[in-house]
């Protein structure tokens, strides 16, 4: 309520959204984001229709609880290959960002990438950037309402593309794509196509840069890893200011202006709407269009580039830049333990485990021979990609074992009874594949009989 006229004023607690519309430029970082897409993209529309050794390259077969990598096949039993994996990429994004700030975000987040096609086709149907604010600005017409249902139709059919290709992930792609033209597609692959298609297109389409600025939390805690030799897309104040127009040609430091033009863009360029030239953003997601768009037009009024660019804050202030500092060299030899170990461990990978498990009911039993046997129960464990036919020995040899041979299919488990005479104190049980050279598993074990117990 207003103090003055006693009359209730309405307030808007939130900043009525200024659709943004990200000027074409050309340079070597535009080229290499637009490299960076088209990898990709292709790398992930590609994937699901290559095959590897009769099988899809890359297929998470849920049912079948088997995941495809190429050579590579992990079970669920492997989950700890892929915990690991998502600590390695959680701790490389932690190291990019401390050495070079959001450059994932400007160059390889699906955000990015896929904004950079939708808007695509937006400049290939509706234009450049000046034809789009008019164009938006018209009133309805035929041409209006043509452009708009052309450019509504192709990114609906790249949304649906999308989630196609992200569920081909989990259903082989060519089952699907023949199941899809049958229109016999099930309940949760449609809606996994129509859910993951929905997504990208409102992501990609209409949300744009409301999504780096208000739902990442990325860009919220970017802070706590940049520092003062963190290298970000920086405006160089002591450069560009006092900002102003001048004549080609002319001594700028003289007539009394800085490097700076104030011809405003790069922030026509920015895809996220903000003006670099006030400092770092939380917005920015240093895709450095604004450095392309400024190199530009530094070389039409003959001054030298970089006004805006790759920087430190340290570099503008005229200090000296430290690359190896104590977070970086944390975060690389954390990464890099953690990726030897990662290639180790899954070079070392047995195709095999055992479990061995004693009989609860009686510690040994005493046979009419005087002999002693103690009972167990095998369960093994077959990661390789094939059914193998299982025997069970011990080491070292000589005790007595009772136990039929087990087929255990590929990625199942089997149960084993064994039972087990005249065997040392301490010994191993190995399951060998019996169809197979080199696949085996063992596990040691303790023989308890009437001496052994104190």
């Amino acid at each position: 309520m207003s103090a003055d006229t006693g009359i209730a004023a309405e307030v808007a607690l939130y900043e009525t959204r200024q659709k943004v519309y990200p000027r074409e430029v050309d340079g070597r970082y535009t080229r290499l984001r637009r490299l960076a897409a088209f990898t990709l993209l292709t790398v992930f529309y590609g994937l699901p229709w290559l095959h590897w050794d009769g099988h899809q390259a890359v297929l998470f077969d849920l049912p079948a609880r088997k995941f495809h990598v190429f050579s590579l096949t992990l079970w669920p039993q492997d989950f700890l290959w892929l915990c690991w994996l998502l600590i390695m990429a959680a701790l490389t994004l932690f190291f990019v960002t401390a050495i070079a700030g959001r450059i994932w975000c400007g160059y390889a987040c699906p955000q990015t990438v896929w904004t950079e096609a939708f808007l695509g086709i937006e400049r290939l149907v509706e234009g450049k950037r000046p034809q789009r604010m008019k164009f938006d600005a018209r009133a309805w017409t035929g041409e209006w309402v043509a452009r708009k249902a052309a450019k509504q139709l192709l990114w609906i059919l790249l949304a649906i593309f999308t989630g196609f290709s992200f569920v081909a992930y989990f259903t082989p792609a060519r089952e699907l794509a023949a199941r899809l033209a049958a229109l016999d597609l099930g309940g949760w692959e449609s809606f996994w196509v129509l859910f993951y298609g929905f997504a990208t297109y409102g992501n990609a389409g209409f949300l744009r840069e409301q999504v780096c600025r208000y739902m990442c939390p990325y860009a919220r805690f970017q802070s706590a890893m940049f520092d003062h030799d963190t290298l970000i897309v920086s405006y160089d104040q002591r450069r560009g200011e006092p900002r102003g127009a001048g004549r080609r040609g002319a001594d700028r430091r003289a007539a009394g202006p800085g490097d700076c033009v104030d011809c405003t863009i790069c922030v026509q360029a920015c895809p996220t709407g903000i003006d670099i030239r006030q400092g770092l953003q939380y917005e920015c997601i240093a895709c450095a269009a604004c450095v392309d768009a400024c190199d530009a037009v530094m070389d039409k009024v003959g001054l030298p580039r970089g006004l805006i660019r790759y920087a430190t804050e340290n570099q503008l202030a005229g200090r000296r830049t430290h690359h190896l500092r104590p977070r970086v060299i944390a975060y690389g030899a954390l990464l890099a333990a953690l990726a030897a170990g990662f290639v180790t461990t899954l070079a070392l990978r047995a195709p095999a485990a055992v479990d061995v498990i004693r009989d609860r009911n009686a510690l040994w039993r005493t046979l009419p021979d005087g002999r002693i046997e103690n009972v167990y129960s095998l369960r093994i464990l077959n990661k390789d990609s094939s059914a193998h036919r299982w025997v069970v020995e011990t080491e070292p040899r000589g005790a007595e074992v009772i136990a039929e041979p087990v087929v255990v299919p590929a990625g199942g488990v089997g149960i084993v009874p064994v039972r087990l005479r005249s065997a040392p104190p301490v010994f191993d049980f190995v399951v060998t594949a019996s169809d197979a050279e080199g696949i085996s598993a063992r596990r040691e074990s303790r023989f308890i009989s009437p001496e052994s117990v104190p």
